[in-house]
Parts: structure tokens; sequence; C-alpha cells
């Protein structure tokens, strides 16, 4: 079965995003790369510089430039050390932008700018500094540089973006949707009040024509039984009528036996099933288990769900031929119904598709009564309806769990 049009939608967001993230966090990093070139070149330059002035014997003053427009414009953490790595002692320009605790004592300082120099040179390679001695000696000295404070916030601005704009999406997504399902539930509120109300007046003109044929008929018992069986069909109308009617409403509840609430709408289902399963000759329908555990319901709803569920269950049985079991079982404060059928069963990644409003495999009906039944368990009585087996060609069992 192809994807719903709302699922497509939502892959096509979501494959947007995912493009738009990735685009954000490549072009960040191109950007950081570039900074980071930058502040290499002028760490090298920098170095570059203290060679020159070091190696050739002119006047120190004319390169004052030097510190007054390169150093100052280096923003980023900075240390030179010997040839051991170890910090220079006496040099001016040992460090730049390192923030070093005056208070410290000598041998504090020292360590906390070795664990300095350490963290540096993860960042980056550390550039030599040969200084000439003389025309056969020279020493060797490293400058140790890290990134500036603008770079690492330009590494963490792509996930602060990203973060913000899912939190909005996120919040957004929430509120469509609960304006959604405030919509469809208006929908369903507002189709289940005029079914009722366009049922309620042909109802009770055919009971009182019911009334008028039992007079009619005194005399005929077999008229008589014909009469009272349409009676009990019309009084079932009126209780789909009042079922609907109580849709958005809230309903009222009481303490009901479930294996007598089950019980009386099999009975009624036993003589009214579809035509391929006349007489019930190749239905079986039936309670497996003898448990009578009392439940906190709406006995209109609840038998509704039931209904609907057997519906589902002889609709699945193509050949005429099968067998739909309840079984009621108790386990500490929960009561488990599992109503299991024979029929051609259903693909298991299509497990909550089913509950969706208007999804149906069948060529006539609204798909509607499966939603319908999960609302009814899970919104009014705190439930939960889901199917917890089903093998293609095998049957299914679906589950209701309720609170005693």
């Amino acid at each position: 079965m192809p994807a719903p049009r709302s699922t497509n939608i939502k892959l096509i967001l979501l494959g947007t995003a995912v493009v738009i993230v990735v685009a954000t966090l490549l072009y960040t990093r191109y950007i950081v790369q570039q900074l980071l070139e930058r502040e290499r070149q002028v760490a090298d330059l920098y170095a570059k510089s203290l060679e020159f002035i070091a190696n050739t014997p002119t006047d120190q003053s004319d390169y004052s430039f030097i510190f007054n427009e390169i150093i100052q414009s280096i923003d980023f953490p900075m240390v030179l050390t010997d040839d051991m790595n170890q910090p220079l002692q006496n040099y001016p320009l040992i460090s730049r932008n390192i923030n070093l605790d005056s208070t410290l004592t000598p041998d504090e300082q020292k360590k906390f700018i070795t664990a300095v120099i350490q963290d540096l040179d993860k960042q980056n390679t550390p550039i030599h500094v040969v200084l000439k001695i003389s025309e056969q000696d020279s020493i060797v000295q490293h400058l140790h540089y890290g990134e500036s404070e603008i770079i690492t916030k330009l590494r963490w601005l792509p996930y602060i973006e990203i973060g913000i704009a899912g939190m909005f999406i996120l919040i957004g997504y929430i509120g469509f949707s609960y304006i959604k399902r405030n919509e469809q539930s208006n929908i369903w509120v507002g189709m289940a009040k005029e079914t009722a109300h366009q049922l309620g007046t042909p109802l009770s003109s055919l009971m009182g024509w019911i009334e008028m044929m039992k007079t009619y008929a005194a005399e005929n018992p077999k008229q008589l039984s014909t009469i009272s069986e349409m009676e009990q069909d019309l009084q079932r109308l009126q209780k789909v009528t009042e079922r609907f009617s109580k849709i958005g409403s809230k309903p009222s509840f009481k303490e009901e036996d479930l294996f007598e609430v089950i019980q009386s709408v099999l009975n009624y289902f036993q003589q009214r099933l579809p035509p391929r399963f006349a007489h019930g000759k190749h239905i079986e329908i039936g309670i497996a288990t003898v448990e009578h555990p009392t439940v906190h319901m709406n006995r209109e709803l609840f038998e509704w769900v039931i209904e609907n569920l057997i519906k589902n269950a002889l609709d699945a049985m193509e050949d005429s031929i099968g067998k739909i079991t309840f079984s009621i079982t108790s386990k500490g404060n929960f009561v488990f119904i599992d109503v299991k059928d024979t029929g051609k069963g259903i693909d298991m990644n299509l497990r909550k598709d089913i509950f969706r409003p208007g999804y149906s495999t069948k060529k006539r009906g609204w798909g509607l009564g499966l939603s319908l039944s999960k609302r009814i368990i899970e919104d009014y009585h705190k439930g939960k309806l889901f199917v917890k087996e089903s093998k293609i060609g095998k049957g299914t069992t679906f589950r209701i769990k309720l609170v005693k």
C-alpha cells in the first residue's frame, strides 16, 4: 500500500531539514578553517619577526612596529618556550592572551603555563623559532598558539542555531498537531451528533409503527415473533443513536460485569450474522474463559468497541468459516481482553495504520470502526487497544487493557 500523503510530506520536510543542517555545518566549518588559516599566518609572521629581530644586528627600536602592530592584532592565546619546551623565565613576551593569576607562586605559574602549553599543542602544531647565537651555533624556541575566542564561538554557533531552530520546530509541530487533533475531534463530534439527530426522528416513527403492528398481529404468534425481533433491532438502532450522541460529551461510568457485557453482545451477533454465515453454521463466537471481573466502564460505548472488533473479525474471514474467541484475564489492577480470530491476518508493519481514520482494506465502509474503538478505550476508559499478534493466513489477536 502506498504511503499516505502526509507521510510523504513529513519525509520531504525531514530531508530538507537534514540538508539545511548539513549545509550550515559545512559552511561554518569552512569559515572556521579560513579563520584558523589567518591566525596561523599571523603566528607564523610573528615567529619570523622574532627570528629577524634576533638575527639582525641593527637598532631594535626600528622594529617597534612589529610589537605595536602585529602583537596588538593577536587575539589568540600564545606562549613562547625554549628548546626544551619550558616557558622562558625573563622574556617579556612569554605569553599572550593567557589569564595568568598574579597571586600564584612562580612554581604554580610555571605549572599553569605548562598545562596551557599542552592544551595549545592539541589545537595547533608549534612553530619553530631559530635564533642564531653565532655563525655555527643557534638555539630553537617554540611558539605555541591556540584558537581565538571568536573561533570557539563559531564552532558552537551552528549547534546553537540548530538547537534553537529545532526547539521552535518542535513547539510548532506540537502546536499544529494539537490544533489538528482538536479540529479532527470537532469533526468527529459534529458528525456523531448530527448522525444521532438525523436518526432520532425516523426511529421514533418506526417505534410507533411497531406498536401498531403489534395491535393488528395480536392473534398471530408467528407475526408477533417477527415483530419482536424487529423491535429488538430498533432498540439496537436507538442504542447506536445514543452512542453517537455521547461522542464529545463526558460519559457516565459504573461498575459492570465484564463477562456479562461481552456475552450480551455475542448473543445479539449470533442471531444476526451476515448472510454468508447464515444460522451460525460456519462461525463460532464465544468466551473461552469463565472469569467475571468487574470494570468501571461506560457500557454503551464499550459494547460498541466489542461490536466493532467482531465486525472486523468477520470481515477478515474470507472463506465463510472461522472462529472468534474472547479471553478475559485479570492481572493485578488490570484486566486484559484478547479477541482472537482465524481470519486472513494483517501485516504487523501495518499494526498502527489500521487504527488510522480512513484506513481500510475493504471496498465498503469508511475505515472508522477501529479508530473509534481505540478512542473509546484510550480516551474515555484510559486503557489500551492494540494488535497483540497477527500472522498472514492464520488470524489476528487484538488486546484491550483496562484498569479495574
